[in-house]
């Protein structure tokens, strides 16, 4: 996800501070929000090996239900992120979301 490991001594607030045995050992700097979108992004490239744009629709549908479920879209700007990788406008990332958040309430009606 980006986070970048430090020196104990290079800590800052925001920063997580590991211990072994009561001593700082090291420091783990987590990214912003919006730097973990485009990490997750780039994992999705290469775990498809290919430019997330290069999917098929059925494919980028099923990268929107992941990032949808990883957070993605409370991020700023995360839908116009997500609809430039994917190549695609943002009103279809849209339909995409509304598609799954459909199939959801069907499933639940299904099982209710």
């Amino acid at each position: 996800m980006g986070a970048e490991i430090l020196g104990p001594e290079q800590a800052q607030t925001d920063d997580v501070v590991l211990a072994w045995e009561g001593e700082d050992v090291l420091a783990v700097r987590l990214p912003q929000l919006s730097d973990s979108l485009d990490h997750i992004l780039a994992a999705m490239e290469r775990r498809h090996g290919m430019p997330l744009a290069e999917l098929d629709r059925k494919a980028k549908q099923e990268a929107v239900r992941i990032l949808e479920a990883r957070g993605a879209f409370s991020v700023r700007h995360g839908v116009e992120t997500v609809a430039g990788a994917l190549g695609v406008s943002r009103f279809t990332v849209y339909n995409y979301l509304n598609r799954e958040t459909a199939l959801n309430r069907e499933k639940a009606a299904e099982n209710g």
